[in-house]
């Protein structure tokens, strides 16, 4: 956006002012009250503004508007359910999830050269190829119960808590109690009694929810974080549960994430969530990134990204030559935000070209929103090539283990939870 760097070093600047100015005595309160007034003031004009009409007609909200807008193509992959198979793409996805995670988790947002002298300091190779053996903090609390140790090559004992796979197995949960036909209020109840961990458009919805707002208007509410990535983190289930059902998975997504996003928040959830279920029919991750294409509208911003992300991925030299290229397409933008997240999760699959430790290595060293990206690249691979191609030193630490943030569910077993998954297949499959 133009000049919205300046904006970012005057707002900076201000706040040096005020702070150099209350060091040396200066009575500021009248100034600052008037500043915070002017913000306030702008918030409310900029929330109230709302995105233009033209923006709307191109990205709507609306599930059958969205639907309306799809490119022509294949939503439905197979007439009938096939079992042969399905329990290793099934195992590898969720495994591959929680190996990409668990190792981007201590990496979170770092940039490369941070990254790069971790692994120095580990004697590792970097991008690493197993999960990372130190760590500068590590009784740094981390996630509740956690602090860094369970993340790290030696402290492995299971799936250690974080919000990417927490979403996953609450999204079990809404099936298992609501079943495929679920609403969005169905979803706002159940988190309102399970999630204690919440982040950006996520908790701010649930503060929208525990005042009284709708779970309709929730997402809408004080909520600048309307396109970041936290609906694109939960679309898992819906792609677990719908395999070889693109456009079924796009919708269970759908419902989940009108809770707390709107339109490219929105279409990220739907699109991975589409991704993932193709993965489940396919021999190539980068062939069900191009399936998932076909369940957001043609010309939203998301599906140009990636669909620039993939033109580009095909010229890469390697991943350090990806994150310049995302950075300059996306300069200023949050490094939390769907799109370019989007576009770094592809490049990751098209730089592992079907070998896991590749692909996750790799997505975690390009940085950004590096669990949720690898998690993603991680999950989507896995159901694409099975557990048994997915090497042991990335999932057999976590035995049969899975710590969550969720209330009232703090621990589930693996063996369990991919049984239970496979009920809710046939379930979304006969409904």
């Amino acid at each position: 956006m133009p000049h919205f760097r300046e904006l970012q070093e005057l707002m900076k600047e201000i706040c040096l002012w005020v702070d150099l100015r209350h060091e040396q005595g200066v009575d500021l309160l009248p100034c600052v009250e008037r500043i915070k007034e002017d913000f306030l003031r702008v918030r409310s004009q900029l929330e109230r503004s709302g995105p233009s009409a033209a923006a709307l007609r191109r990205e709507p909200n609306e599930l059958a508007a969205i639907q309306a807008l799809r490119p022509p193509g294949p939503h439905r992959l197979w007439d009938e359910l096939p079992v042969e198979g399905r329990q290793s793409r099934l195992r590898g996805a969720w495994l591959g999830r929680s190996a990409g995670c668990t190792l981007g988790a201590p990496v979170e947002d770092w940039i490369p050269e941070a990254m790069e002298d971790l692994a120095t300091l580990g004697g590792q190779p970097f991008p690493p190829s197993d999960y990372w053996a130190v760590h500068p903090r590590t009784t740094r609390p981390c996630y509740v119960p956690n602090d860094m140790r369970p993340y790290l090559k030696s402290g492995i004992c299971c799936v250690p808590v974080d919000d990417d796979t927490t979403y996953t197995l609450l999204g079990l949960l809404i099936l298992e109690k609501y079943g495929p036909g679920f609403s969005t209020a169905d979803v706002a109840d159940l988190w309102a009694k399970h999630v204690t961990i919440a982040f950006t458009a996520e908790e701010v919805s649930i503060r929208n929810l525990w005042a009284g707002v709708s779970a309709e208007m929730a997402g809408e509410v004080g909520n600048p974080y309307q396109e970041w990535i936290g609906a694109d983190i939960r679309s898992d289930p819906w792609g677990y549960v719908a395999p070889g059902w693109p456009e079924k998975a796009a919708e269970l997504a759908y419902r989940d994430a009108y809770l707390t996003h709107r339109q490219n928040g929105i279409y990220g959830a739907m699109f991975f969530a589409a991704v993932i279920a193709a993965a489940f029919a396919v021999d190539d991750p980068i062939q069900a990134i191009e399936i998932g294409l076909h369940e957001i509208p043609a010309e939203c911003r998301l599906a140009e990204d990636v669909r620039w992300a993939l033109r580009t991925a095909t010229k890469l030299k390697d991943w350090r030559d990806a994150r310049k290229k995302v950075l300059e397409r996306f300069p200023g933008m949050d490094s939390t935000h769907t799109n370019n997240n989007a576009c770094l999760t592809v490049f990751g699959l098209s730089l592992g070209d079907g070998d896991f430790t590749r692909t996750i290595g790799h997505t975690v060293a390009m940085g950004f929103d590096n669990d949720c990206t690898a998690a993603t690249a991680g999950s989507i691979l896995g159901a694409v090539i099975g557990i048994e191609n997915i090497p042991g030193h990335w999932w057999r630490p976590f035995g049969d283990k899975v710590q969550t943030s969720l209330a009232g569910h703090e621990e589930f077993s693996t063996r369990d939870l991919l049984a239970r998954f496979e009920k809710c297949i046939d379930q979304v499959w006969n409904s």
